[in-house]
This record gives C-alpha cells, sequence and structure tokens, in this order.
C-alpha cells in the first residue's frame, strides 16, 4: 500500500490498494487504516485490473444503488479484453444470471427466479439442515483433531444446496469439488471447474425439463410469469450456477469466520453456550464483524461520476467492500464496531449486499448458519484452535474471505 496522491477534494490521502494475496489475510487491519484515511481509495485487482475500492458505509451503501455504476462491463471491456478478462462465456463467468445484469434484465431474471426460490421452500429445509449437521457431527470420532472445513464446514452447505437443486447424489462428491473451486481466481481450476458445473447443470436442466421432481431446478424450469415469459435454456444454468457458486462458497466460510470469531473470543462463546436462543442475532453479528464475502462483485461507471469528492471517470471498476463497511456502520447499540458482541441488537451490516442486487440466497443462508452453529455448540462442548491463528493459511483472491483449512481439536458430548 503506498501513498499515490493528496485528494484536493476533502483533503484525504488516496492510498493505491492492491487486494493480492499479503492485503487479504491481513483485510480487516488494512481496511481500517484505509477509513481513517477516507471512503474511497484507487486499487489494483486481480490480472492487474485497476480500479476502486469503497471502505467506508455510507458511500458503500450509495454506491450499491447509484444509478451510473452498473453491471454493465461495456464501457471497461478493452481495459478487460487487455487484462486477458473474456466477457459473457460461461466457462470463465457464471452466465447469464442476475447478479451481472441490469435492469430491465435484472428485473425479470430475479422476478422469475424468485418465484420459484420461495421463502416456503427455504424454511422447509430447517429439518432437513439439522439432520445434515448431526449426521456430520456423527461421523467424526469422539474425539480429537479435524479440519473443520472439510468436516463440517464445506459438506453442509454443499450437501444443502445439492439437495435443494436435486442434483443426483452420485454427482455430490463432483460437485462439491468444483463449487469450492469456482471462486478461486487465481487457481488454475477455476475455470475448469466453472465449466464443469455449467456442463453438469445444463444436463440436469434437460433432464428436469423431461421429468420434473419436487425440487428447485424443476421449479425453475417450470415457473413461467405472464409478463416475463420463462428462463431461457442459458438463464437456467447461469441462475442454478450462480445459487451455487454464490451459495456455496459463502455459506463455507461465514461458517468458518464464525467459528474462528468464537475461539478467539472465549467469553462469547461461553455465552452462546450457555444461551443457545441467542444464536439468530450472533450470526448477523458475525455477518458484520467478519463476513465471508469480502467485497462485492464489479460495477463500473456508465459516464463521469463523482464519489465522496472523487472523480470516477467513464468505464472505471469500482468494488464495495462488504466486510470494510460493517465495521463503519454505525450499530443501533451504540456499541464499538470492531468488537465482536453476539447480544449486539440488530447488527448493521452489507454481508448480503443492498439494493435490487441484494442476495438472493439471504434467508437460506441465515438458516443453514443458525442451525449449523447451534448444533455444532451444542454437540461440541470443546472445541479449540489446532494451530496459532497466525499459521492459518487465508484464501489469497477473489471476493470471498476464509481460510482454506480450519485445524481444531475437539471432543464430540
Amino acid at each position: 500500500m503506498s501513498v499515490d496522491e493528496q485528494c484536493p477534494h476533502q483533503g484525504q490521502q488516496r492510498h493505491r490498494v492492491v487486494l493480492d494475496a499479503a492485503f487479504k489475510a491481513d483485510a480487516p487491519a488494512r481496511y481500517a487504516r484505509l477509513r481513517e484515511l477516507g471512503p474511497i481509495h484507487p486499487a489494483e485487482f486481480h490480472l492487474g485490473l485497476k480500479g476502486w475500492v469503497i471502505v467506508g458505509y455510507d458511500l458503500a451503501r450509495d454506491a450499491l444503488t447509484h444509478p451510473d455504476l452498473l453491471k454493465d462491463s461495456t464501457p471497461a471491456a478493452a481495459a478487460l479484453a487487455a487484462a486477458g478478462y473474456v466477457l459473457n462465456k460461461p466457462s470463465v463467468g457464471l452466465g447469464a444470471q442476475m447478479m451481472e445484469a441490469d435492469p430491465p434484465e435484472h428485473t425479470r431474471l430475479r422476478r422469475l427466479a424468485s418465484a420459484a426460490f420461495t421463502p416456503r421452500r427455504t424454511a422447509d429445509m430447517g429439518p432437513r439442515v439439522e439432520r445434515i449437521a448431526h449426521d456430520l457431527i456423527d461421523a467424526l470420532p469422539p474425539s480429537g483433531e479435524t479440519d473443520l472445513v472439510e468436516a463440517f464446514n464445506a459438506p453442509l452447505p454443499a450437501t444443502v444446496i445439492a439437495e435443494l437443486l436435486g442434483i443426483p447424489h452420485e454427482h455430490h462428491r463432483d460437485f462439491r469439488r468444483w463449487a469450492g473451486q469456482a471462486l478461486q481466481v487465481a487457481s488454475p481450476e477455476h475455470r475448469t471447474a466453472l465449466a464443469a458445473l455449467h456442463g453438469l447443470l445444463a444436463q440436469l436442466v434437460a433432464d428436469k425439463r423431461r421429468r420434473p421432481q419436487d425440487d428447485l431446478l424443476s421449479a425453475l424450469v417450470a415457473v413461467r410469469d405472464q409478463e416475463d415469459g420463462r428462463l431461457s435454456e442459458e438463464e437456467l444454468v447461469g441462475t442454478a450456477l450462480m445459487l451455487v457458486v454464490a451459495g456455496h462458497e459463502s455459506t463455507v466460510h461465514l461458517l468458518g469466520n464464525s467459528v474462528l470469531a468464537l475461539l478467539r473470543h472465549p467469553e462469547q462463546l461461553r455465552l452462546l453456550r450457555e444461551r443457545p436462543e441467542l444464536m439468530p442475532g450472533a450470526v448477523e453479528e458475525f455477518l458484520r464483524h467478519d463476513t465471508s464475502v469480502e467485497r462485492s462483485t464489479n460495477r463500473y461507471a456508465a459516464r463521469d461520476i463523482e464519489l465522496a469528492g472523487v472523480p470516477i471517470p467513464r468505464g472505471s471498476m469500482v468494488v464495495v467492500a462488504l466486510g470494510s463497511a460493517g465495521h463503519d456502520a454505525p450499530q443501533a447499540d451504540g456499541g464499538t464496531p470492531d468488537a465482536l458482541d453476539v447480544t449486539r441488537p440488530g447488527a448493521r451490516h452489507l454481508a448480503f449486499g443492498h439494493g435490487i442486487h441484494h442476495c438472493l440466497g439471504a434467508p437460506l443462508a441465515r438458516l443453514e448458519a443458525t442451525i449449523a452453529l447451534r448444533t455444532l455448540l451444542s454437540r461440541v462442548p470443546e472445541l479449540e484452535l489446532a494451530t496459532p491463528p497466525d499459521a492459518l493459511d487465508w484464501i489469497g483472491s477473489g471476493i470471498i474471505r476464509g481460510v482454506r483449512s480450519l485445524p481444531v481439536r475437539y471432543r464430540v458430548g
């Protein structure tokens, strides 16, 4: 991180931020230093792409609903192509789906997806999530050491989303591996995993069209709106792929970051064991304190604009640091934003975004985290890190924040 220039608009220093592996491993502290210097800074992203990162809460909320910050990358196409970024290819991106669309196309896609991915469908998953959590704990030896990511955090949401979509059991192992690799944008497996997931889901969409079942993929195939029609084949696959990639990996690391936060704050862990009814509110605090979706997907300036007095030229890429915003958000209880407090009422954060792109799967993520963490703490009365905190291996690229493995010592009760 280096000082680039003095901002003439507000007297703040702007820092060139390189969002590399070293930054991501130390992200909370680095974002805290950036917030002291201003709400927005020039940044360098994966593949050397240049843009801007927003770290302040108020500006983050404004940017996430700004009418001139769009998902349409046309104004930035030349720069993206020069960096080796191929646009709108399923083998590289998520295909035709709402996360990368602007209105009116986004409005149509979201309305159709929402008609299938209903609150009732999510709520009905509750007993199954609890059964999966218990089964994973039952599969552990009574005591010892394990990687909690591999043993619990990853298989739980992978199983949930696979069963929700109606992916046959024989594909679960490959599905889980590909879902875990798909957001690792700097890894050699990234594009291969996305292509494999795309192929599997395309095959399943065709199967569900011939033989519909009681699952989300069948519901997406069947949904029809008088005004919006149906999802096209590519939109069906893209929507399913978005739910897999965005919904799986983010929940894996929401669980990991939550457990890690509790192990670093034993008084909070003890409080949650004593008062499990606090868990729904505690999940909101975990989302605020160390969210697994560290920053938003890319937006591009449709014209020359200003953000917090800083000129943003047309075509510039703008990203919101969602995790940083949670530490800058004014809290209803007036408490210290940097402290972990599982009793905090109504923790305010942007972990699921804001505005029209607010995460469609937020209710499912909350349900999974609440049930999984409550089950883990009740079934595993002894749990501690089996490695020094500074030895943890943090994911080094992409929008996800989390550790690749979480070695723990445990005893099942």
